[in-house]
């Protein structure tokens, strides 16, 4: 999969990794939007490093825009069926 700029892929690292790497990215480059990426239990982690860094970092962080939707993960070793996993898109725009 190729990287997006701008983009955020959310996984298993502290909240406070991908806070720094909202600040960071939005610091070295000149962009005005970031996403974040999530699925599953990342999700939890998404929203909460979204609403620590708009409301303890850059105040003048805003949502732009939440998609969510679910995708069809293929069966594991052993398993017969496919999963659903729940998915979400968080962007914010900085003002």
């Amino acid at each position: 999969m190729a990287r997006e700029p701008g983009t955020i892929f959310i996984g298993k690292k502290p909240t406070m990794s991908y806070v720094l790497a909202i600040i960071t990215g939005l610091s070295i480059s000149d962009a005005k939007n970031i996403t974040l990426k999530a699925r599953g239990r990342s999700i939890v982690t998404a929203v909460d490093v979204a609403e620590v860094t708009r409301n303890r970092f850059i105040k003048d962080l805003k949502l732009k825009n939440i998609v969510i939707g679910t995708e069809e993960i293929p069966p594991r070793e052993g398993e017969s069926r496919s999963r659903m996993v729940s998915t979400i898109e968080i962007t914010m725009a900085k003002e």
